[in-house]
């Protein structure tokens, strides 16, 4: 169960939750690059876990299909019931599910691409004025 955090004076912060190790690695180097704070979690239940416990995050990116009892459509679910309005982001490479997007998140199809997903963040964490 992977879970670090990295330095807290960056930008918002951003929990990524992706089983797979060089998914993980590569999507967080990129926010990373792109300004924003990462909390890792390679679970639904690590994730859920850090949540309940207070860590401050601005947006939820999560796979949908992981390890364990807990889905990232779940996990999306109870982020929203701890933290109304946050962001999601979701991401998969194949799933058979019908969608349960929260109101106001996004969903990527594997292999997505970095610029679109840091684009998409930037409008759900630091949506333009109106």
């Amino acid at each position: 169960m992977a879970m670090t955090q990295t330095t807290p004076d960056r930008g918002p912060t951003i929990l990524v939750v992706e089983d797979e190790p060089l998914v993980r690695d590569t999507i967080v180097l990129e926010l990373e690059d792109a300004g924003y704070a990462v909390v890792e979690a390679a679970d639904g239940a690590t994730a859920l876990a850090l949540l309940e416990g207070g860590c401050d995050v601005d947006l939820l990116f999560t796979d949908i299909r992981m390890p364990g009892s807990i889905d990232g459509w779940q996990l999306a679910e109870r982020a929203r019931d701890l933290r109304p309005g946050i962001p999601v982001v979701y991401t998969t490479g194949f799933t058979d599910d019908s969608p349960r997007l929260v109101d106001g998140s996004r969903l990527f199809k594997k292999p997505y691409k970095a610029e679109a997903v840091i684009a998409s963040i930037r409008d759900l964490v630091l949506p333009p004025p109106p």
